[in-house]
């Protein structure tokens, strides 16, 4: 199995429109970060993990084949705004999208001419089905299990798949949870920034921290925003094992 990082910033990306500071103004594609977005792949399935509005600048590198699914994390725009930009795909079929109910509530709000009885011509054809954590599901060779954590007070989704759990926006997470996350290789988690708490993002230590619990071989932190600093230096302060992921990083599972 295959990750690709299609995108690893927050919901302003990296650079801040307007902003000066040094990592905003830096010239290492490491610390250029477009919305949180994800491929998973083998040689026979493709899963994309939600569909920011970046998705378009995102996917067109990647090799055009079929995606099997989209899963979302939850109802966000910085997460699903780039919905429309599936349309290509749908050429291999309708393209099937699994979220919680909040997600799909919000979904059929924001692209209500995708579900009307009368669809105007080369609309995406979407399969919306709504899931809960810890429902299994199956695609290919695949298997996937959503977890529940809590992006402050909203319960979203994470997904466990085999050896790699992907979470992202997450601030706790209820201790019911954990045994979905048990032998985990590969932990993707949120960390915000260094310093200054945030109601509803995880920080660094606590990004830390978690990744520590879970006794993942190789953690890969994701949603960082620029005020956590430049890649390079980041990554020499975080422990072993634990790295700042990058647009476009691919690693093996």
């Amino acid at each position: 199995m295959r990750l690709t990082f299609l995108g690893t910033g927050t919901s302003c990306g990296v650079p801040v429109i307007g902003c000066r500071c040094e990592v905003c103004q830096s010239a290492d594609p490491h610390d250029k970060r477009t919305r949180c977005s994800a491929l998973i792949e083998t040689d026979d399935t493709r899963l994309l993990i939600d569909c920011g509005p970046d998705f378009r600048q995102q996917i067109l590198p990647q090799p055009f084949r079929k995606i099997d699914a989209i899963l979302i994390t939850h109802a966000h725009y910085d997460h699903m705004g780039g919905m429309d930009d599936i349309r290509p795909y749908c050429q291999f079929g309708e393209m099937n999208v699994y979220a919680d109910p909040k997600a799909c509530e919000s979904m059929l709000e924001m692209l209500p001419y995708c579900f009307a009885e009368h669809r105007y011509p080369g609309v995406p054809a979407i399969g919306l089905h709504e899931i809960l954590p810890h429902q299994k599901l199956s695609f290919g060779d695949l298997e996937v299990v959503p977890i529940e954590v809590m992006h402050g007070k909203l319960p979203i989704l994470g997904y466990r798949i085999g050896d790699l759990a992907y979470i992202t926006d997450m601030k706790t997470i209820n201790e019911s949870e954990m045994d979905y996350l048990q032998d985990v290789k590969v932990l993707v988690v949120n960390a915000l920034r260094y310093d200054k708490p945030h109601h509803s993002h995880q920080l660094v230590d606590e990004a830390v921290a978690f990744a520590q619990r879970i006794g993942s071989e190789r953690t890969f932190i994701i949603h960082s925003c620029h005020d956590i600093g430049l890649h390079e230096e980041v990554n020499k302060k975080l422990p072993a094992g634990i790295e700042l992921a990058y647009d476009g990083q691919v690693i093996n599972i």
